[in-house]
């Protein structure tokens, strides 16, 4: 609670309100005006994303790892080998090929099991990174 000068209450509560009461009200009026404005653009991303989600679960699935399409998600959720926890995983892929993912055991305690890789790279980085799993696949990394 806070009582005192009109003009510094409302001040602070203007600080205060884009700091630690909600989203950034900058944030808010982008989003306000991007959704009042052409949506052309939603299909052609939403195709970006389903072909690079075919892509990296067409590859995730011939190496080894176990993935279900999600219906509707910027994340592809693989379920890792057995003898690995997610942490010792993403290591392991890190150290042996370059490609950072995330242990599922930052997403709580049922992520473990699982590593979370994003399909919101440009392509060719995605490609790149699709590669060395699938050529250290070949090599006997999994």
């Amino acid at each position: 609670m806070l009582v005192g000068n009109a003009r510094a209450v409302d001040a602070l509560m203007r600080v205060k309100s884009n700091l630690d009461s909600g989203i950034f009200q900058a944030v808010q009026q982008a989003a306000i005006t991007a959704l009042r404005g052409p949506q052309d653009c939603v299909g052609e991303h939403n195709s970006i994303y389903q072909r690079r989600r075919d892509r990296m679960v067409e590859v995730l699935n011939r190496i080894g790892l176990k993935v279900r399409v999600p219906k509707a998600s910027l994340y592809i959720w693989a379920r890792i080998p057995p003898g690995f926890t997610s942490i010792s995983f993403a290591s392991r892929l890190l150290d042996e090929t370059g490609v950072v993912v995330t242990p599922g055991t930052g997403y709580g305690q049922w992520g473990e099991g699982y590593i979370r890789l994003s399909i919101t790279v440009p392509d060719a980085q995605m490609e790149k990174g699709l590669a060395r799993l699938a050529q250290w696949q070949s090599k006997g990394g999994i």
